[in-house]
């Protein structure tokens, strides 16, 4: 029996899947969480073998992505998969940096959720095929990378905040967004910051 922990901010969202992986009977849900406090208290208390990990927690402080760090420190972890909605580059990247074992979309048919589930309690990469898409296309276009420091500033940028704003986000100088924006620009072929959006969110490095 694989045991499993539901990590979702929405009620219903759990109740469904609760339902839907329990309709296997190899497959256990014992235990939810709607953000990373009772994350890391139901997975101390029930000892999962594979945490089922939304990465946007409604307005929680802590996401996805951070709770999965925080789960691998454990003296005995357990694998987390990574079942949002969410395929830019910048959240893949975030979530498999911090540890998760795979990447699945919410639109997934459920055999696939079966089949992810299961080679994720084996200690298998799991990988939606627009997610391994993504990852490819990353490693072999010879563009420029956008860091993650440059990705923060891309997002910053679509929210519609000023130079000054963002220094205060980043805890920088104005100089130096004014830096990254620079280099952003250059990396995106692009002179604005309306252009830059657009081109970040065309090549789904930031959420639209």
């Amino acid at each position: 029996m694989i045991r499993i922990v539901l990590v979702d901010d929405h009620p219903v969202v759990r109740a469904g899947l609760r339902a839907l992986v329990e309709s296997q009977p190899d497959l256990a849900v014992v235990g939810e969480a709607d953000g990373a406090e009772a994350a890391m208290t139901v997975v101390g208390n029930t000892a999962p073998d594979v945490v089922l990990m939304d990465l946007s927690l409604g307005a929680a402080a802590v996401g996805g992505a951070e709770i999965t760090a925080r789960l691998r420190t454990l003296p005995e972890p357990p694998e987390v998969l990574v079942l949002t909605t969410y395929d830019t580059e910048s959240d893949i990247l975030r979530a498999l940096d911090a540890g998760a074992r795979g990447y699945l979309l919410k639109d997934a048919p459920s055999e696939d959720l079966f089949a992810g589930i299961r080679a994720t309690a084996r200690g298998e990469t799991v990988l939606a095929p627009t997610v391994a898409a993504t990852l490819v296309r990353r490693t072999s276009n010879p563009a420029p990378t956008i860091t993650e420091r440059e990705v923060q500033v891309l997002e910053l940028l679509s929210r519609g905040l000023g130079n000054k704003e963002m220094a205060r986000e980043l805890f920088v100088s104005e100089a130096t967004v004014k830096s990254h924006l620079s280099h952003i620009y250059t990396k995106l072929g692009v002179d604005t910051r309306a252009g830059a959006v657009a081109a970040a969110i065309e090549r789904r490095i930031i959420r639209t």
